[in-house]
């Protein structure tokens, strides 16, 4: 099976246990890879023979920005469906990133990652 990267989109989102996440917002990153047939892009070099990302980077930040969770579990889980629901993608790996979460002497951080298919029919 092929597949699409697409890496660093950013969203400013209001997900998190704490009150004033829920509140303030943060910047998240998102990475994604979607596993989807491609032969037919390959074969025509046609944009309307492959999937058209640019609508999965206006989803997610949309998403992000207008949808509260108090998790990154919940959120990663929201995205995989919105990619999977509207697209020809197979399976989505999605791992959203926290860049700046709000834990007192710590500078990294903190990432879920899921993969999600859709259902197989049969």
């Amino acid at each position: 099976m092929d597949c699409i990267q697409i890496n660093g989109i950013r969203a400013y989102g209001y997900t998190g246990a704490l009150p004033e996440e829920q509140v303030l917002g943060q910047w998240f990153e998102v990475d994604l890879t979607l596993w989807l047939d491609l032969s037919a892009a390959i074969a025509s070099d046609r944009l309307a023979d492959t999937h058209d990302y640019r609508a999965d980077v206006k989803a997610i930040q949309n998403l992000l920005k207008t949808r509260k969770f108090n998790l990154i579990e919940a959120a990663a889980g929201a995205i995989a469906d919105t990619v999977l629901s509207s697209s020809n993608v197979e399976q989505v790996q999605v791992r959203l990133t926290k860049v700046a979460a709000p834990i007192p002497e710590f500078d990294g951080k903190i990432a879920v990652e899921i993969t999600r298919a859709t259902p197989r029919e049969g």
